[in-house]
């Protein structure tokens, strides 16, 4: 079955495979980035030329995605599936980050996410279907150093997403995540760094540690060939065509060692869950109603 998708952030690694993995497969495909007539003309021209539709999204601002996600259901005449791509990632001591760039990172990954699945939902609850994929992170299931902020708003996401797929269920709207691992891709040159430098000074010798830790993990994803992000697109896409209601809540996506640990983490996390359910009586929202 052919599936009408509206994706955020076609304009990344992860964007770009899976739009082409979807249109590759004949799903009608609203492509979504900021700037597609500028800094992303060629991304955007690149997508449209595999027949995407491409179109302007800024999840940060609250009337481009209500009047864009309006245009798009209208282009495609419905919508089946949101794929919040969308995010940016950071690098470097926590407390080298401002205020504003917290708040800014915020913005971008958890509420631009919530933004867009607020505009999304109305018309999956009136056609009692429909599929959300947010794209997560293992470090929004595991705490590593230099990453904190960013593996705050994954966290934050998980959780997030958790509540909507339980009070979305029953009407019929599925909520599911995608967990990948580190990727060879743009979004490491992408990183935000910290912009308050002087009071990383008390750090001494260790303020250097996250730029030779990531320099580290550079090279060790460039021997590692087998942590394909197509890989990433791969998974997104089977989530789409797999049967409302045996979807999994989680798909992790890694090859470097990662995913056997963080899957245990998850079907730990989906037990204590079901029986926190079961206690409060309300676990029959932990199965998608499907008509």
């Amino acid at each position: 079955m052919h599936m009408k998708v509206l994706m955020t952030g076609a304009n990344g690694a992860f964007g770009d495979l899976t739009a082409r993995a979807l249109l590759t497969q004949e799903h009608r495909l609203v492509a979504t980035m900021r700037d597609p007539d500028g800094r992303n003309a060629d991304a955007a021209a690149a997508l449209r030329s595999c027949g995407a539709i491409v179109m302007e999204i800024d999840v940060t601002d609250d009337k481009s995605v209500s009047k864009s996600v309006e245009a798009a259901i209208a282009t495609l005449g419905g919508l089946d599936v949101l794929v919040n791509v969308a995010g940016t990632g950071t690098h470097g001591l926590s407390e080298g980050f401002t205020a504003d760039q917290m708040l800014r990172l915020f913005n971008i990954n958890v509420v631009g996410l919530h933004r867009m699945m607020r505009a999304a939902l109305p018309t999956f609850r009136r056609q009692g279907a429909g599929l959300v994929i947010n794209i997560s992170s293992l470090l929004g299931r595991l705490s590593m150093p230099f990453y904190g902020p960013y593996s705050a708003t994954k966290y934050a996401v998980e959780t997030l997403s958790d509540t909507y797929r339980a009070e979305l269920s029953q009407l019929g709207v599925d909520v599911v995540l995608v967990e990948p691992g580190g990727f060879k891709t743009s979004w490491i040159g992408n990183l935000i760094h910290p912009d308050d430098a002087d009071c990383l000074e008390g750090y001494g010798e260790f303020a250097n540690l996250p730029a030779q830790a990531l320099a580290e993990y550079r090279a060790f994803l460039d021997a590692k060939p087998e942590q394909d992000p197509a890989k990433v697109a791969a998974a997104i896409v089977s989530l789409i065509e797999t049967p409302a209601g045996a979807r999994p809540a989680r798909t992790v996506v890694d090859f470097v060692g990662m995913a056997e640990p963080v899957t245990m983490m998850n079907q730990q996390l989906a037990q204590v869950t079901a029986g926190l359910y079961q206690a409060f009586g309300i676990d029959g929202l932990l199965t998608l109603k499907v008509e």
